[in-house]
């Protein structure tokens, strides 16, 4: 680990510091703000008392982040159980607890409505939230997230099938400085493969209602820069209309939207004005 490997050279040929434990506080939260949230855990907090009360710092814990170690581990059966989640929610409250209210970045699968809401009472800092494959968080957590943690910037809510659309327009009415919103959904060709982990495809619809969806991004979210509605079944007359009241987007992504034509898209878009990457469906001849 190069950031060890430092600490071990500075004992070894700084003139300054001869003794990692003469390093100050600011200094050893400037070394290990460069460890990721599981090397922390797994390293120095294992270290010494001084180094394990450092990791509990709230500078060290204003970001949540298990989105890196989701898609680099191979392991992915265990997610889906109910031992996992408990898991996950009990790393979430700890990192809220930590931070002191500091909290800013969640980055999280397989969580729950418990630890969610247990974000919503103490984190009204809170500015980016991500909560992808979480079949178990519903309304009830996000509806309390969108009323007490106005500052939210970023929202990614893709895959989560128990959050209704009416959830999603509390978040546009409630956080005004929301530029960010992920809504999408799995492809059908890989829903079989989740339909045999418990509970995961439960509140799947058989039918992707993309209208609803998009009232509550269109009548909400007019300062949207970033929007994801992979697979959505919006039709061409309800992309214009996200079009003409968010017209700010950078950014637009309606991969496998099976609803749209190639004539839609363009006359729909051609209207925003900063658009810079647009990702279009695969339209069939």
């Amino acid at each position: 680990m190069e950031v060890m490997e430092d600490i071990t050279n500075a004992k070894r040929g700084s003139k300054l510091v001869q003794d990692w434990t003469e390093l100050t506080w600011d200094c050893l939260i400037n070394i290990f703000s460069r460890l990721s949230m599981e090397e922390r855990w797994n390293g120095p907090m294992l270290v010494c008392k001084t180094w394990m009360n450092l990791c509990n710092d709230p500078l060290l814990n204003s970001v949540f982040d298990l989105e890196t170690w989701f898609l680099s581990s191979t392991e992915t059966c265990n997610r889906w159980s109910f031992e996992f989640s408990e898991q996950v929610d009990s790393m979430l409250m700890s990192v809220v607890d930590r931070s002191k209210g500091g909290l800013k970045e969640i980055r999280v699968r397989h969580c729950t409505d418990q630890s969610l809401l247990y974000v919503a009472e103490r984190c009204p800092n809170l500015e980016l939230l991500w909560v992808k494959h979480c079949p178990n968080v519903t309304v009830e957590s996000l509806q309390m997230i969108a009323l007490k943690c106005t500052k939210i910037m970023e929202l990614d809510m893709s895959s989560s099938y128990a959050i209704s659309p009416q959830c999603l327009e509390m978040f546009g009415k409630n956080c005004k400085n929301l530029q960010v919103v992920k809504r999408n959904y799995v492809s059908p060709s890989e829903v079989s493969m989740f339909e045999s982990y418990e509970n995961y495809m439960e509140n799947f619809p058989t039918f992707i209602i993309g209208n609803v969806y998009v009232h509550a991004i269109q009548s909400s979210m007019h300062q949207l820069k970033h929007l994801e509605v992979r697979y959505l079944t919006m039709t061409d007359k309800a992309l214009a209309s996200i079009c003409k009241k968010c017209p700010k987007l950078e950014y637009l992504d309606l991969f496998g939207c099976p609803k749209l034509t190639m004539d839609g898209v363009i006359n729909s878009t051609s209207t925003l004005k900063n658009l810079k990457e647009l990702k279009m469906p695969e339209f069939t001849a």
